[in-house]
């Protein structure tokens, strides 16, 4: 048993999301979106070293001792599994931990709008998850593949960094690679998974030119891709992607991604009114002809117009989003003001909020 499992069951028993263990700081804890210290001593350097290294095998430290850096999975058997990521810091060793749920949350337990289960059906194309780090798009990908694995008969390949959720066969043959692991990247693994029989391929992230290019490339050759990005909005991933291109490449990116775009899921998480956690606030743009001829067009700036007029087709905006979420009493005005595309909205978010609950008076 390693040292530092008790404090992640700790954790754990808290209902955090994160852990930060940081050379010259107490372990702090991340509830709700906030970051809190735990009742514990400043880490030394001795003492990171001996929680942190402990639970590397022998490649995971090689990797840290090569980059300073280093993600991989761990598990406390029977309590907790975590994302790691290790890195060296101005004081010495620090640690990030995910909390990733014992179980796969359902696509109506996380909040994804229902309709979106026929982007699982889909025989081919490319289904990206955007958002900022710590926005739930490993959970959102994770409930889309086991909506597969559950209703399908296919051959599902995951490649991430680290293997974060751990597929059962239900339905499916499903195949998990872990960079750094079972391939040295992303885009190695991508060139193989063309080999390999696969239905679906879920890449954990798309983090440069090559992994895009041939996401897009087995999106438009027969497979259903998922894949994420670090993107702020459902047009700035399109431009993101295509903007990654150069010269005569882009032309060719953007005629492939006309092609295989299927939908683009943009995702923040808001805390929720009642203190129990956060909400999931899900922008929507789906890969309707109009869309595709946009981007094959070079009109990537009229997006925006279609993603608030494209209802009918299952789009909606961030903002009609999180709107939403204050109109049901989930989340109040004040924590959602802060994801609105600007202050004219201010109105109707007004408008909608439902009045605050009465406080209790003093006896």
């Amino acid at each position: 048993m390693a040292r530092i499992d008790a404090i992640l069951k700790l954790v754990k028993e808290q209902g955090a999301s994160d852990l930060h263990m940081t050379t010259g700081s107490p372990p702090m804890v991340r509830i709700n979106g906030e970051i809190t210290p735990i009742p514990y001593e400043a880490l030394t350097r001795e003492v990171s070293e001996m929680l942190l290294f402990e639970i590397m095998d022998g490649p995971t430290r090689a990797r840290y001792d090569a980059h300073k850096d280093v993600d991989f999975s761990y598990e406390v058997p029977g309590v907790v599994r975590v994302r790691c990521n290790i890195y060296e810091q101005s004081k010495g060793p620090a640690g990030a931990f995910r909390m990733l749920p014992s179980q796969i949350l359902s696509m109506e337990q996380l909040g994804i709008p229902d309709h979106l289960v026929k982007l699982t059906e889909l025989p081919r194309g490319l289904i990206v998850c955007t958002g900022p780090p710590g926005t739930g798009k490993s959970s959102t990908l994770a409930a889309l593949i086991d909506h597969i694995n559950r209703s399908r008969k296919k051959h599902i390949l995951t490649i991430e960094d680290p293997i974060e959720y751990k597929h059962p066969n239900k339905q499916c043959l499903i195949t998990q690679r872990e960079v750094g692991r079972n391939t040295p990247s992303f885009a190695k693994a991508l060139h193989g998974a063309l080999r390999e029989d696969p239905d679906v391929i879920m890449v954990g992230e798309m983090r440069d030119t090559e992994t895009m290019a041939l996401a897009m490339t087995a999106a438009a050759t027969g497979q259903l891709v998922f894949a994420t990005l670090h993107t702020m909005s459902a047009t700035q991933t399109v431009d993101r992607i295509l903007d990654s291109f150069d010269g005569e490449r882009q032309a060719q990116a953007r005629l492939m991604l006309s092609e295989s775009l299927k939908g683009v899921l943009a995702q923040r998480l808001l805390r929720r009114r009642d203190g129990q956690g956060r909400a999931l606030a899900m922008e929507v743009l789906i890969g309707t002809p109009a869309v595709s001829a946009l981007i094959r067009e070079k009109k990537t700036f009229q997006l925006a117009s279609v993603l608030q007029t494209g209802k009918k087709e299952g789009m909606q905006t961030m903002d009609e989003a999180v709107i939403s979420l204050v109109r049901d009493g989930v989340v109040s005005p004040e924590d959602a003001i802060a994801h609105l595309s600007s202050k004219e909205m201010l109105p109707m978010l007004e408008s909608v909020a439902p009045p605050s609950p009465p406080r209790a008076q003093a006896a």
